[in-house]
């Protein structure tokens, strides 16, 4: 416990100046990418400053594995220049023993990374989005329009050509009815629907359906079985990345019902489990990587910590984009890379030599 202490000491300090670092360099960055079109359209100081002050919660998440994988790196390389390390491993101490609290460490960050995601960043960034398009006078981008639902396993489908959720209302509806052998039933066309809290009231309405062998059209009478909840057509237009956890569980549950591909928004659920490993794999990956080192410890397992790293994060981009194609199932696309770089980590720290 001595010893673990010891260590810590060591690393929080270097671990808050890091991030200190990098949150600062990221929001500078990215008021520096807007400034320009901030100044264009005379966008007052306090709004800008407000955008930047969104935007810290998202820059200190994508700092926090690049500042542990530093302050790792930078505490082994302090202690073997002061032979501190030396020391420590001669006494019979093992090399993962010495490195326990900074793998603890790591677990503790990714845990506290996955609820950090999901309560303060995604909300906060979702402001500084809004705020930055106010400012640069852009448009919300519309995703509302041609949208495409199945429900009741596929026999009702609807066609729309645009949901407004703030009145949650339907425009251009078409909605076909199939049989149980994929038959046709008949088929709903309205300029207009409206939720009133129940079910579907449709303006300007015809249905057309068989009669004798014949396609007749009719002016629909009053219905109410129809009372698909208006959230499944603002949901099927949003992507899993923007959403909470629980809403992005809601969102692959609708697509699935639906009978839409779900493929792509299931496993940015999964992804959003498995990315907040990253703090811990970086931490695995930095120390095992200093444990290969005799000289030049902190220069060598800075670099190469950073080349298994970005080794990573491209395995990873290839594994989500084949889960999102469909070629593997989600659930390995998101988790096949943590769970490899895990394994290696582990068995490197395991037999590292010092």
């Amino acid at each position: 416990m001595i010893l673990d202490r010891y260590m810590v000491r060591h690393f929080i300090p270097v671990f808050i100046f890091a991030s200190f670092m990098f949150v600062t360099l990221l929001c500078l960055i990215d008021l520096f990418m807007n400034l320009v079109h901030y100044l264009n359209y005379e966008a007052p100081f306090s709004e800008i400053m407000m955008a930047s002050y969104y935007y810290i919660p998202k820059s200190f998440s994508l700092a926090l594995p690049i500042a542990l994988l530093f302050a790792s790196a930078y505490t082994l390389g302090d202690l073997a220049a002061r032979n501190e390390l030396t020391s420590i491993i001669a006494s019979g101490i093992p090399f993962w023993r010495l490195t326990r609290s900074f793998m603890i460490i790591g677990i503790l960050a990714s845990i506290f990374a996955f609820f950090f995601e999901d309560i303060v960043v995604i909300p906060t960034f979702r402001e500084k989005n809004t705020i930055t398009r106010r400012l640069r006078r852009q448009k919300q981008p519309e995703k509302n329009s041609d949208i495409v639902v199945k429900t009741r396993d596929g026999n009702r489908i609807y066609s729309v050509d645009y949901y407004d959720s703030n009145n949650k209302t339907l425009n251009g509806v078409s909605i076909v009815e199939r049989g149980d052998d994929g038959s046709f039933v008949s088929q709903i066309r309205a300029s207009i629907a409206r939720w009133n809290g129940k079910y579907w009231i449709f303006s300007n309405a015809y249905i057309y359906e068989w009669e004798n062998r014949l396609l007749r059209v009719h002016t629909l009478p009053t219905v109410t079985d129809y009372t698909e909840e208006p959230d499944i057509f603002g949901r099927s237009s949003v992507d899993a990345a923007d959403l909470s956890v629980s809403d992005a569980a809601l969102l692959v549950k609708d697509l699935k019902r639906s009978g839409l591909p779900y493929a792509d928004a299931q496993a940015d659920y999964y992804h959003r489990f498995s990315f907040s490993a990253v703090s811990f794999i970086v931490i695995i990956l930095s120390i095992s990587m200093g444990g290969r080192f005799r000289k030049n410890i902190m220069l060598m397992s800075l670099l190469t910590s950073l080349i298994a790293t970005v080794v990573f994060y491209v395995m990873e981009m290839i594994s989500m984009l084949m889960a999102g194609l469909g070629y593997i199932l989600p659930i390995i696309g998101a988790w096949f890379p943590v769970v490899f770089f895990s394994i290696v980590g582990m068995i490197l720290v395991r037999y590292a030599k010092t």
